[in-house]
């Protein structure tokens, strides 16, 4: 494969174990976008089915896909670091390989991130259970309201929002402008992380399930520069035999996740001016990690959400 002559804009990670039935889907949906800039990395975590042939076959028609075939399986968090080692975009979005993003997403994003160029962007998601009717996301209102102070954004070209009346906001804010922003969702595939903000936390996915908590954590209190996406980018599509819906004394990882957050949160406490040392901020992490405990466990319905 040749390497372009620039690097580009975004790299998509996915983590591929086990999701023969959904990953033509994932790759189309990625694969097949009218946007320009995007690369897609994709870890074979030792998959046992044909996710590592689909992938391979896929890679040979479209060199923007490059793969990565493991020996053994690692799981989801250390397959996504390696994703991350491979990535060459200036920001990265780990794709979960049995979701999709929606049409146009790629384009909407893109035009965020060559705006104000933030250190996260959160964007809107629709969840799609197994009965077929999609929901949308817990707190959307979030990414449409403005909070007090929040940086405008430079003026720049308006992006085609499809799949729904969404629209972008875009002021630039610190997570103590809007605590209440870690109540959207503690996953990867809910932000696009500039890649070497990313590099500089320190903090990696961790083995095990409940692995995007620690570094969702990490980057909303460590920047002031959080861009919100009113626009529905993503499709959540929850399926029976996923890490999550599986009842196991694995969902027990979750409070080694918050242990991690709260070292960080007591770090930022120590460094009066850091993003994450007010008050506020801490609250709504402490609530937030509160809810997750209680229904996150094997013998909660929260098991089976994210």
């Amino acid at each position: 494969m040749t390497e372009p002559a620039c690097p580009p804009l975004i790299s998509v990670v996915l983590a591929v174990h086990g999701v023969e039935d959904y990953l033509p889907d994932c790759l189309d949906s990625v694969l097949g976008q009218q946007a320009g800039g995007i690369e897609a990395i994709a870890v074979d975590d030792a998959s046992p089915d044909r996710c590592g042939e689909i992938l391979d076959a896929r890679a040979g028609q479209d060199p923007r896909l490059r793969v990565v075939h493991l020996a053994d399986s690692v799981g989801p968090g250390p397959a996504r670091n390696r994703g991350l080692a491979e990535a060459r975009g200036e920001y990265v979005w780990f794709v979960d390989p049995d979701d999709l993003l929606l049409d146009g997403a790629l384009a909407a994003v893109a035009g965020m991130l060559a705006r104000p160029r933030p250190d996260v962007l959160l964007i809107a998601y629709l969840t799609l259970p197994r009965s077929g009717r999609a929901e949308p996301s817990p707190g959307a209102a979030l990414l449409r309201e403005v909070p007090p102070g929040a940086q405008a954004p430079a003026a720049g070209p308006a992006h085609l929002a499809s799949r729904g009346t969404a629209t972008a906001t875009g002021p630039v804010l610190a997570l103590a402008d809007r605590p209440a922003l870690v109540n959207r969702t503690m996953t990867s595939w809910s932000k696009v992380l500039r890649r070497q903000f990313l590099a500089g936390l320190g903090v990696s996915f961790p083995p095990g399930i409940h692995e995007d908590v620690p570094v969702s954590c990490a980057a909303l209190l460590a920047t002031e520069r959080i861009t919100l996406l009113d626009r529905v980018c993503y499709l959540y599509r929850r399926r029976r035999r996923s890490f999550l819906a599986t009842t196991s004394m694995g969902h027990f990882s979750i409070f080694d996740s918050y242990g991690r957050v709260f070292a960080l949160m007591e770090a930022a406490a120590g460094t009066p001016g850091r993003p994450g040392a007010s008050c506020q901020v801490g609250r709504a992490v402490r609530g937030r990690a509160a809810g997750q405990l209680c229904t996150g466990l094997p013998s909660g319905a929260g098991a089976r959400r994210r």
